[in-house]
């Protein structure tokens, strides 16, 4: 047979997070590989979604979301994150944060562009860059706290760079961008005329004090930042795939447009259950839920550091990258299946989130769990001690 799967196919494989799932369902463990988030819904969000369907609110929505949705967003954005964003004009309502940046990708990059990512990075980043034919550049940062300079900002840009992706708090390795890298990377997108994407997904799971800053909101950047974000971990509703993005409207109705051809919306009465918790939840929930997944962190990471995987304990998001060096293997991969058949705790091979061999010696795990769930998995763990 003559026929052949695209040459963009030949760069893209299943994600080793659904993998590792796969794995552990094989063998009935606990899952802490994927960051399905297993805490319960907000009430406001799951009444807000009920009250929508049986109103019948059932139909396609406009190509970028829905009115009363886009409006609350934009009061959000406004209060929270210091952006002001036009609901008409600016924000767009997506199939969740990968759709968001898919759409975004689409609309602003062309096939040979390059966009660079600071390494550990998120897999789907990538995949969504290959789908669209753009090539992935990497910013190695240092662990313990994952640093970069703004020497190796330089060493990566080449010019056919269009774009640099920002995760903050970031998937995998649970850094938040200081104010100061930001003002790097700000100067370093500036001098080189570089679209700035940021993923946002996880700003209300920052630890220690620390506070999130979205790049958005720096005047420098205004013009040029794509943000990304969305309720998926905050309302533990990672099958809705509501997210959303919110940038100068020259790139918003572009991005809209592509959107509707896409995808062309995300499920209407879903949206207004996520509107209905972005307005009617407190200040006081994202205070717990800080509070409730700090508690969570450090479970996990006394009892990596016990059974002598010592972990780089995450300043924000809910995944911990831990140390498997003394774990029998040559691979992260093969590290990770041995962790799984000996304690039936999955995790993902740290290679997922390398271009080359820097994560063989890491695995990831997530610690979005029900505390009774996350307990059993520490138990099981603890057999390695």
């Amino acid at each position: 047979m003559a026929l052949t799967l695209s040459k963009r196919a030949d760069e893209i494989s299943q994600a080793e997070i659904r993998v590792m799932t796969i794995e552990c369902e094989k063998v009935g463990g606990i899952n802490l590989a994927q960051g399905v988030c297993d805490t319960g819904v907000p009430p406001p969000v799951a009444r807000g979604a009920h009250d929508a369907i049986r109103k019948g609110i059932n139909s396609y929505t406009r190509y970028d979301g829905l009115a009363a949705l886009r409006k609350t967003l934009a009061r959000k954005l406004r209060t929270d994150n210091r952006i002001d964003a036009d609901p008409e004009t600016q924000i767009v309502v997506s199939a969740g944060t990968t759709g968001a940046f898919y759409c975004a990708c689409l609309a602003l990059l062309d096939p040979g562009d390059e966009v660079i990512l600071f390494e550990p990075f998120y897999g789907y980043h990538v995949n969504t860059l290959l789908a669209v034919d753009v090539k992935p550049a990497t910013v190695t940062m240092q662990p313990p706290d994952w640093t970069f300079s703004p020497k190796d900002l330089e060493r990566a840009v080449t010019r056919r760079t269009k774009g640099i992706m920002i995760c903050s708090p970031a998937n995998p390795s649970g850094k938040v961008f200081t104010s100061e890298e930001l003002l790097w990377i700000c100067a370093f997108a500036r001098k080189h005329d570089l679209f700035v994407f940021t993923d946002e997904i996880y700003e209300y799971f920052v630890y220690d004090g620390r506070t999130h800053i979205s790049p958005g909101s720096l005047p420098a950047l205004r013009d040029r930042t794509i943000t990304i974000g969305g309720y998926s971990k905050t309302f533990s509703i990672t099958g809705w795939r509501v997210g959303y993005s919110v940038c100068h409207k020259r790139w918003a109705s572009i991005i809209g447009y592509i959107n509707d051809l896409v995808y062309v919306c995300a499920p209407a009465p879903l949206q207004l259950g996520v509107e209905a918790g972005v307005r009617k939840l407190k200040p006081d929930y994202y205070r717990r839920l800080c509070s409730d997944f700090q508690k969570k962190r450090d479970l996990i990471c006394s009892t990596l550091f016990r059974i002598g995987l010592t972990p780089h304990v995450p300043q924000g998001a809910y995944y911990v990258l831990a140390d498997v060096n003394r774990l029998p293997g040559s691979t992260s991969k093969q590290k990770a299946m041995h962790l799984l058949h000996k304690t039936g705790v999955a995790s993902v091979p740290g290679q997922a989130f390398y271009h080359g061999k820097g994560g063989e010696n890491l695995v990831r795990f997530c610690f979005a769990k029900t505390d009774a769930e996350l307990a059993e998995a520490c138990a099981r763990l603890r057999r390695l001690a």
